[in-house]
């Protein structure tokens, strides 16, 4: 049997808070791309989504993600530079999907914010680097 390292623990807990995080990230794309009236009724549903697992997800692949950076020295690495840009930019993105489902709850009328084109191909190119550390 192979046992199991603290990277490995580390990468398994970074990859589950990853995907944790992008899901609620692409739900909440799908929520504000929605008609209003469906928006008004799923907002509040989603914004305790983002409270009780989106945010402690994006906390925890921020953790993880810098632990594991730290102890393979990759901070110089380009791959990993790039990664940290559209990890900021996902994060970003995040924030404010949080602020317009908050107003939505809060039954204010918000123009959507159109991010799943940005959020998708932002998610490839982070698992891409992730993966070849080119």
């Amino acid at each position: 049997m192979i046992p199991i390292d603290a990277y490995t623990c580390l990468k398994a807990l970074h990859v589950a808070c990853a995907l944790l995080f992008v899901g609620g990230v692409v739900a909440s794309s799908l929520v504000l791309a929605t008609g209003r009236e469906a928006r008004a009724r799923v907002a509040p549903v989603q914004r305790r989504w983002d409270r009780l697992i989106t945010v402690p997800a994006m906390l925890g692949v921020w953790a993880f993600g810098i632990s594991l950076a730290t102890s393979g020295g990759w901070f110089t690495y380009g791959w990993l530079q790039a990664k940290l840009v559209l990890v900021v930019l996902l994060s970003a993105v995040h924030g404010l999907q949080s602020g317009q489902i908050r107003r939505l709850t809060a039954a204010a009328d918000v123009k959507p914010l159109r991010a799943a084109a940005l959020v998708i191909p932002s998610v490839i190119v982070i698992a891409v680097l992730a993966v070849l550390k080119p």
